[in-house]
Formats: C-alpha cells, structure tokens, sequence
C-alpha cells in the first residue's frame, strides 16, 4: 500500500508522508532567520534573484500580520499568501472581541492550529510553509520583551531566542547561531549576526537580503539595502583582517 496517496493515513512506522514531503518544501525554499535581541527582533531572508524585469516589492518574505507582529516565512509563496490571509482577518477578528491587540502566542497558536487543521481530512494538503512570527509580549515580570516563534507544516509551534528555517543549509546555520548567539545582543549586534549567518547562502551580498528589526511596540524597520551593503562591507574587512593577521603569525 502506497501510504503518501492519503494525508490522513499513517504508514506503519509511524509517518505522515504528506506532512513530510511538506518539510521537504520547507527546505527547498530560501532560508528565513529570526533573532531575539535583548530589546528588539530582527528577521532576516534570502531574497532569490529576481527577473531583470520584475518588480522586487511584489515578492515580499517579511510581512506585517497587524501592527505588533511581523511574519516571515520559508517555502511555498503561494501558500503563504493564503495562511498569511487567514491570520489577519483572525487578528482584525480578535481586535473587533477584545478590542485589544492580539499577542505574539496567540497568532502563532493560531496559524499552528490552521496548518494542523490541514493534515488531519482529506481533500485537502499540508501548508508547505515554515513560519517565524516575532513582536514584543508580557514576562513573568509583567516587562515588554521580544519573542520569536516558529511554526512548521505539522502545526507544532514553539519559542526561540534564535531560529533558521527554509534553505539545504538550515542546520549549519543553527550551529553558527549556537555558537555566536547571547542573550545580551543590542539591534546592532542582532542585525550582524543576522547578516553574517545569511552571507554563508547568500552570494552576492545586501542586495539579496531582507532585513526587518522590530523594535519596542512593536515598531518595524525594514533596512534600505544601502544599510545592509554597509554592514556586509564590515564584516567583510573583519574577516579580511582576520587572514592577514592569521598569515602574519604564521
């Protein structure tokens, strides 16, 4: 028996195929970053090169979801515009209830719930996308700090201080952000390491690059690619630096 026909079918071992194949999508697709700063967030994506004739603000990774929560994704752009949709009108939805804002939990809780929603009837197939959705939120101490989470075709959502999605490279990429991440990181130590995670897929620099920094309030600031060239040159001198004096010792 064939178990990848059917969606709501499990193979023996225990697979949901279609899920699987939807992760599969995930990883075809250009690679998305999230890193939590210790008073803002920043997104940062592999933008594909674009068709000379094409107009690069119709092909968007970072999307506002309303005015506090910022969305990025890996995988099916199709897709995206879809459960991007959905969760908009379920935050103008929850806004016209509570008249209140809905948090940064809520919103990944609810486009978990939607891509779950679509592994479990037929006639239907997984989202082949990846989420990170960042903003700021409430702790223990009643503080506003930024949050990051991440959800996944299977409907699973969690919380990160750093997270790579989307991209054959996602895993070395987390090992970087492992070793280089703390939890002190100003905005602009955020953005660079954003910007050096993404120069190990991107090739030709700032101008294949998407950067968002969410700043308390939930205030975006997408960086003008003149911006990113800038830091791309920094650590491109560092890196320049760092041979010589490692060929000087030697």
């Amino acid at each position: 028996m064939s178990y990848d026909r059917a969606i709501t079918v499990f193979s023996p071992d225990g697979h949901l195929f279609q899920v699987e194949y939807a992760m599969e999508a995930v990883r075809r697709g250009s690679t998305a970053i999230g890193i939590r700063g210790k008073d803002c967030v920043v997104l940062a994506v592999e933008r594909r090169a674009l068709a000379k004739l094409q107009d690069p603000r119709t092909i968007r990774k970072i999307v506002p979801i309303d005015s506090t929560t910022t969305l990025a994704f890996a995988g099916l752009t199709a897709d995206a515009r879809v459960l991007i949709n959905k969760t908009r009108v379920e935050a103008q939805s929850y806004r016209l209830t509570c008249e209140d804002s809905p948090s940064v939990e809520y919103m990944a809780r609810f486009i978990a719930r939607t891509q779950l929603k679509y592994t479990q009837r037929g006639g239907v197939r997984p989202f082949g996308i990846a989420t990170l959705i960042v903003g700021f939120g409430l702790n223990d101490k009643n503080e506003e700090v930024p949050v990051l989470y991440q959800t996944d075709p299977a409907g699973t959502y969690s919380s990160w201080r750093a997270q790579v999605i989307g991209g054959r490279n996602a895993k070395s990429l987390r090992e970087f952000l492992e070793k280089n991440y703390n939890d002190d990181l100003g905005e602009k130590e955020a953005v660079k390491l954003s910007v050096q995670a993404l120069l190990e897929v991107v090739d030709s620099g700032a101008k294949n690059m998407e950067i968002c920094v969410v700043k308390t309030g939930g205030v975006k600031h997408m960086m003008e690619e003149s911006e990113v060239d800038a830091i791309v040159k920094e650590i491109e001198a560092e890196v320049e630096e760092g041979k010589q004096k490692g060929t000087g010792s030697s």
